[in-house]
């Protein structure tokens, strides 16, 4: 355990939450600024690199671990991931608002 303090344990626990409520963000976004003409298209490349993040984040753990013999790295690593598309979400995206294709 990395800690005894049951306070702290419920504090990660309802942030780990919160992220993972934020994380299904995309979604909506998705959903709310694609044209309606290609809301399957832009679904399906959102999925893509989703899944990319799926595929790669094991690969990394599993380096990690091997190399360091433990898994503070690898959750290190995660917990930066998070905060990094935090940061994306309120500083890169920007306003939303949906797209239209041009004829």
């Amino acid at each position: 355990n990395y800690t005894n303090n049951t306070t702290l344990v419920v504090m990660l626990m309802a942030l780990a939450f919160f992220g993972k409520g934020f994380g299904a963000l995309g979604w909506p976004v998705i959903s709310d600024t694609a044209p309606k003409e290609i809301v399957g298209l832009c679904g399906g490349v959102f999925n893509v690199f989703g899944n990319v993040a799926s595929i790669v984040t094991p690969l990394v753990i599993g380096y990690l671990v091997s190399e360091l013999h433990s898994f503070n790295a690898a959750l290190v690593f995660v917990g930066c991931s998070a905060l990094m598309a935090m940061v994306c979400y309120l500083f890169v995206v920007g306003d939303i608002k949906r797209m239209e294709l041009q004829k």
